[in-house]
């Protein structure tokens, strides 16, 4: 294991960086590295290979992307690809080295995701890029097209490793992986390490620097954590009351593409500001709700869980699980789309009696026991989880402590406010 380095007093200025990337770097109010970064690029500019976990939102794109950039802007030789498990992700990786890069920069960059234009792709690689972001079914399309060489990479960076195996794109990184030589500098980062990855690293990694921040299973400690027992009946209604009584952007999570759609129009019916995300939608329309989500032209992301990994938007305040993830893992994913950057954040669980054993799974994953019928405190005593009972449970969320009564108030304030969103739109149209 890598020994740790304090990154409160560690500054980037301390990491052996060009002063070329530390000027950019200041430009981007990067001044001091997350606990990743710290321990990351010392060890990558000094050529070792890396398999990396962290928990998710502590900066682990950064830890990669700048020793990738430091190495082509200094030495200007060799390609870096980075191969991530989704458009999104992709997109996230290719602005931050775009950022880190600048707007002069002489390298030449190459996007290779499904759904973009084949043209637009080929004009990239026609420019013979150094640096190439894309998913494993683009770039294995690109190799068997004989439009992508890869026998000049001098670096791999296979992000998010854990994800593209559950998606089945084993076999194309094998054979991605087969055309790249075998004298390069590699760096795995994965949200765990189940054995499957291990296995993964020993065939890819050579003598690798292990590096690990926190417990992947544990989410992050500024998030405050909310769990509300709701019927199938009213558990509408318990999303329009949290809606309501929360401020700043707000992400929810549902579990089918169809589900997304159905809730972002019954929200917007409702007077609220919100779109759907989910893989049915081209391309083009995912990145314009993206974009207009960074940009604070609506207020709700409705998704589903294409969105729990890769989507950094720092503002958003709020993640609500309207419906519990089919995966336990993804639980910590999807929360981790707020509190990002240092900031704070809240997470709510709507949990329907038929729930139950998704959410015994989630609780059993974060305080890492096998899940039971009983709850235990964080004085270690075994108590009944009831409606209207709170308790703090440590790292674990915390049961909701609502009364009837506020949510009835509640209900008859969001019954106005529609009302009055419905008598507006009707004097408008008159």
């Amino acid at each position: 294991m890598h020994n740790k380095m304090n990154s409160q007093k560690t500054q980037f200025a301390d990491l052996g960086l060009s002063d070329e990337l530390l000027t950019t770097l200041k430009k981007m109010d990067y001044v001091h590295p997350t606990p990743i970064q710290a321990q990351a690029i010392p060890v990558a500019l000094k050529g070792h290979d890396i398999l990396g976990s962290a928990q998710t939102g502590t900066g682990k794109t950064a830890a990669f992307s700048i020793p990738v950039v430091e190495h082509l802007i200094r030495f200007g030789e060799g390609k870096a690809i980075v191969i991530t498990p989704t458009r999104e992700l992709g997109k996230q990786v290719i602005d931050v080295m775009h950022k880190l890069l600048g707007r002069k920069t002489h390298v030449k960059t190459a996007f290779l995701i499904g759904g973009d234009a084949m043209n637009k792709q080929l004009r990239q690689l026609k420019e013979k890029p150094s640096l190439i972001v894309g998913t494993p079914g683009r770039i294995s399309d690109h190799i068997k097209r004989g439009t992508l060489k890869l026998d000049d990479v001098k670096f791999l960076v296979l992000d998010e490793t854990d994800r593209m195996l559950d998606m089945g794109f084993s076999k194309q990184i094998d054979a991605i992986v087969e055309h790249i030589p075998a004298e390069r500098q590699t760096m795995l980062f994965s949200a765990t390490l189940p054995e499957n990855i291990v296995k993964l690293s020993q065939k890819y990694l050579n003598d690798p620097v292990r590096i690990a921040i926190g417990s992947t299973h544990e989410p992050v400690k500024r998030i405050e954590q909310t769990v509300s027992k709701v019927s199938m009946e009213n558990k509408y209604q318990t999303l329009v009351d949290e809606l309501d009584n929360r401020q700043g952007s707000i992400i929810i999570f549902v579990r089918t593409k169809r589900g997304s759609e159905r809730l972002a129009r019954n929200l917007t019916k409702a007077g609220y500001e919100a779109e759907a995300l989910h893989g049915d939608l081209k391309q083009s329309r995912r990145a314009r709700v993206i974009k207009s989500l960074r940009d604070k032209k609506y207020r709700i992301l409705v998704a589903t869980d294409i969105a729990s990994r890769g989507l950094d938007v720092p503002h958003v305040r709020h993640v609500i699980n309207y419906d519990l993830p089919q995966v336990a893992e993804d639980y910590i994913h999807r929360i981790g789309r707020t509190a990002r950057a240092g900031k704070k954040g809240e997470a709510i669980s709507l949990v329907a009696p038929r729930d139950g054993r998704k959410w015994k799974e989630i609780e059993a994953l974060i305080s890492g026991v096998t899940a039971s019928n009983d709850e235990k405190t964080s004085s270690g005593k075994s108590t009944k989880a009831r409606n209207g009972k709170k308790k703090n449970l440590s790292q674990k969320p915390r049961w909701s402590t609502k009364k009837k009564k506020d949510q009835k108030k509640r209900r008859v304030q969001a019954e106005k406010k529609a009302k009055r969103i419905a008598r507006e739109k009707q004097r408008k149209a008159s």
